[in-house]
């Protein structure tokens, strides 16, 4: 049901309403904002529609731009003297169903006197207006949803509700390949497996060495690296030749060239 309904002319700031209805859509939700060319799905009877609508709201923002008096009916009079204006009715729905009525007046339109209005509209200039200056139109449009959501409890509620998810969506939330890399659970594999050299399938324990670069020694005891003269049985692989010496218990060496060092060396 909607609770802020916009009231505007044609042909005098109807980009400045769709542009309030769409900011407070965007703060309250969708369904909290009546604008006519929004709101009213097609084939549906416009009359039936706006004033039920009207009738319903909390609150009806006039949208009066620099054209807003000026407009004139079918027959030549002024518009809002014509019992048959839409604006004047909505307005007048309004008042008669105890809503608050805030002017909006855009750009450089002035405050409405009196005497300019027809007698039956004369309680809108006692209205509080706010104004909206499209240089300003951020910090303006935030001063009236903040006045919306004061004058409606129900709407400081809707906005509060938005922006504790919007902060939510900034401080926790991830997308792309940011969010599938952080949400990605990290997996723990046991294996059990009686060493080797190689590529391995299925579960192993132990030592498990796959393309060794280098000597390779998976017992205790010391490494070193021993010369030609020194080296045992080679096992070649990729163009290159490895050498170990000892046994996988004790110590395993491999040497450039030079003397083994002795026990006391190592």
């Amino acid at each position: 049901m909607p609770v802020i309904f916009v009231n505007y002319r044609s042909g005098d700031e109807e980009f400045t309403a769709t542009l309030v209805e769409r900011e407070l859509s965007r703060r309250f939700g969708d369904e909290k904002v009546f604008r006519a060319s929004k709101s009213i799905s097609p084939g549906s009877k416009f009359p039936q529609e706006i004033l039920t609508a009207v009738r319903r709201c909390s609150v009806l923002l006039a949208v009066i731009g620099p054209r807003w008096l000026a407009a004139r009916s079918a027959a030549g009079g002024p518009a809002l003297a014509d019992p048959e204006d839409w604006i004047r009715r909505e307005i007048l729905e309004a008042f008669d169903t105890g809503a608050v009525v805030i002017p909006v007046l855009v750009g450089k339109a002035e405050r409405l006197r009196r005497e300019e209005l027809p007698a039956e509209l004369g309680e809108l200039v006692d209205c509080q207006y706010r104004r909206l200056n499209h240089r300003n139109a951020e910090s303006d449009l935030s001063r009236l949803a903040e006045d919306l959501g004061r004058i409606v409890p129900e709407l400081g509620g809707a906005a509060a509700s938005d922006g504790q998810h919007e902060q939510s969506s900034r401080e926790g939330g991830q997308t792309g390949k940011d969010a599938s890399r952080k949400a990605a659970p990290q997996k723990v594999v046991n294996r059990s497996q009686r060493g080797g050299i190689g590529n391995v399938n299925g579960d192993f324990t132990g030592t498990f060495v796959s393309e060794p670069q280098g000597p390779v020694h998976t017992g205790s005891g010391h490494l070193y690296q021993a010369g030609e003269q020194h080296l045992s049985p080679r096992i070649s692989g990729d163009g290159m030749q490895i050498g170990y010496v000892g046994d996988n218990h004790g110590t395993v060496n491999q040497e450039r060239g030079g003397p083994r060092p002795s026990d006391g060396e190592r």
